[in-house]
């Protein structure tokens, strides 16, 4: 399998420097490209433009500006961003809140280095991380926030895309909560390959994200298939 050559970029944001440069520190000694790093919301919005980061490492509990208020611009922002945010509190509250503002995972700081590593690779990749106990949660809000009523672009009408076979398949178990690998292993197919089918799918249906792309298989009735 061909690995990317390029290095992953990341920006660490958290108000404590000892916590923000230890992280930093084992993410570059690692190989990854450290970008920025910042110490409050203001802070981190303002440089993550100039930084362009694939992966955000995001504290929640921030001064100047809440990090789900942070998560929620820098991803409006920029659709393709990445967000893991990386906090001490575990209450299903802010988890949610993360979610919704646009998180693809959430660890836990008393996770070890080998796992926020692996987290923040897996993040990049488009793998929803999260710390174990809270997945099934998380999947929960996706169902729920898709079941409630919102315009959903190109998710119905007469001249909504029709998918192909395979997309519906992938489509199906990424609202069944599996990771980009978890589906890869399932269909035979390479992890690259899930992830153009899932592209491809946000890209004909005009969605942006997996809670919309649950709403739409909910919509259609594909979850009961």
């Amino acid at each position: 399998m061909t690995q990317r050559q390029d290095p992953i970029r990341v920006m660490v944001v958290d108000d404590h420097p000892m916590w923000r440069d230890a992280v930093a520190r084992d993410l570059a000694e690692s190989g990854f490209e450290v970008v920025a790093t910042a110490g409050d919301g203001e802070q981190a919005v303002r440089r993550a433009g100039a930084a362009a980061p694939d992966v955000l490492v995001l504290d929640l509990n921030l001064p100047a500006r809440p990090g789900v208020q942070v998560c929620k611009e820098l991803v409006a922002r920029n659709p393709a961003l990445r967000v893991l945010v990386l906090s001490a509190s575990g209450e299903h509250a802010d988890v949610l809140e993360a979610v919704k503002s646009g998180a693809t995972g959430y660890l836990l700081k008393s996770a070890s280095t080998e796992e926020l590593l692996d987290a923040v690779r897996r993040t990049a990749a488009g793998d929803p991380v999260f710390t174990p106990g809270l997945a099934g949660l998380v999947l929960g809000e996706y169902r729920r926030l898709a079941c409630e009523p919102a315009p959903a672009p190109g998710a119905g009408g007469p001249g909504a895309p029709r998918l192909t076979g395979r997309e519906t398949e992938v489509l199906r178990l990424v609202a069944k909560g599996l990771s980009y690998k978890q589906i890869a292993e399932r269909l035979v197919i390479s992890h690259r390959t899930v992830q153009n089918h899932v592209q491809n799918t946000l890209g004909k249906l005009q969605l942006h994200n997996r809670v919309e792309l649950v709403r739409y298989v909910i919509e259609r009735g594909l979850d009961d298939e």
